[in-house]
């Protein structure tokens, strides 16, 4: 697939702008606060109703005014689609496909992006959240259904924070608080988050190899990585970590065994949504007393290695650039292998590079460019032509006050 037109009104800092766009590579090249980021940013939000700098839709809107519209053409196939997305501050996304009123879940997958940016640097150097989104946008994308089970067990979470709180407050003044309704919203957030962590960890099977090879070519051979998923039950009922060293150690045939077993069962949800249930009632006294849920998806992690050591806290910065982008490289491999899209067989992602060339070395950035110049469509931003390495040359914008030129 690729984005054939975008058009955008009162989106960040563009009252209205209309680009034709090629497969293949196309660069925007402007000064940092020109708007260049603003574009790419808007057909990513595309992809998964989020934005890679901000968490609130409202920062989206042009100041001043009401709301911000999307409109992408897409090809799939051969076959156009025309995906519209209003944005309105403090109120649900309103959609639109082939200028048709459409639910919003409907758009997800018609737009698949993969964008690589400075901000990626925190799938390896910072906390877990950082890397369970990257896990839950992809699966968006490979299954827009989950974004559903996601809605879901986020909300279920927040109410049944909110009677742990309550409940924890009753007790501690000497009380006995009803906990029947407890029971409820347990067996709700198991359900859901059973299929999220057998989501997750399936997805984490088929990103490993990919996230190797693609780290491998990356840094030259400087090392191998490796992904795992922890999941917060696993931990809860006791089960302790298997490491890199141990896999790459004496006895790593049998540590990859066990590892298989514990990553199999993660795979069977009514076993998981049991699971946790289970954790759910041995930590009740934990939870009462914090007013938080200890145990669910919220709380799980992926684990990064470099070697035989957690990339976290071990890798230097260009390692860690270099494991950044071979997270997002594995998703453009996976998402261009799936054939689940009901939009047609042509599942290739755009890709997307923000900014991302001026923060690589020499040789990352020619590493980079040679792995991505085969691309359907490869989008980059750039403050400098200069930083745009000669095998991606394609077609250029400029971009300047808001203002957009081609050439």
């Amino acid at each position: 697939m690729f984005v054939s037109d975008l058009a955008l009104n009162d989106f960040r800092s563009y009252h209205e702008v209309v680009l034709a766009l090629d497969p293949g590579v196309t660069a925007f090249v402007g000064q940092n606060g020109q708007g260049k980021t603003n574009l790419v940013e808007a057909i990513a939000y595309l992809s998964t109703f989020s934005s890679h700098r901000v968490a609130a839709d409202a920062a989206l809107v042009r100041q001043g005014t009401p709301g911000a519209v999307v409109r992408a053409k897409v090809v799939h196939d051969e076959r156009p689609t025309l995906v519209e997305l209003e944005i309105v501050a403090g109120k649900a996304n309103r959609a639109r496909l082939n200028r048709a009123p459409a639910r919003t879940r409907d758009v997800l997958g018609v737009v698949r992006t993969v964008l690589f940016a400075p901000e990626d640097l925190e799938l390896v150097k910072g906390d877990p959240g950082h890397r369970r989104r990257f896990l839950d946008d992809l699966l968006v994308l490979l299954t827009p259904r989950l974004a559903g089970t996601r809605a879901e067990y986020d909300k279920v979470l927040r109410q049944r924070g909110a009677l742990l709180k309550s409940a924890g407050a009753v007790r501690r003044r000497g009380g006995r608080p009803d906990l029947s309704t407890l029971d409820v919203w347990d067996g709700q957030l198991a359900a859901a988050g059973a299929q999220i962590v057998a989501a997750r960890t399936a997805l984490v099977r088929r990103l490993r190899p990919f996230a190797a090879q693609a780290y491998e070519q990356v840094s030259a051979g400087q090392g191998a990585a490796r992904l795992d998923y922890r999941a917060s039950v696993d931990t809860v009922e006791g089960a302790a970590d298997i490491t890199a060293a141990e896999l790459a150690g004496p006895g790593g045939e049998a540590a990859a065994a066990a590892l298989e077993a514990r990553e199999a069962a993660l795979l069977d949800v009514p076993a998981v949504t049991e699971r946790l249930l289970a954790a759910m009632q041995r930590l009740r006294d934990k939870e009462l007393d914090r007013g938080v849920s200890l145990v669910g998806p919220h709380r799980d992690d992926l684990v990064l290695s470099l070697g035989t050591l957690p990339a976290k806290g071990y890798a230097s910065h260009g390692e860690s650039w270099s494991f950044a982008l071979a997270l997002r490289l594995a998703s453009y491999e996976v998402l261009r292998e799936d054939d689940g899209s009901p939009w047609g067989t042509d599942g290739e992602p755009v890709l997307i590079l923000d900014d991302v060339f001026a923060e690589l070395d020499a040789r990352r950035r020619e590493r980079l460019a040679a792995m991505v110049a085969g691309a359907r469509q490869v989008l980059i931003t750039a403050a400098v032509a200069e930083d745009v390495p000669a095998a991606l040359d394609g077609a250029r914008f400029t971009v300047h006050a808001g203002e957009v030129t081609r050439g």
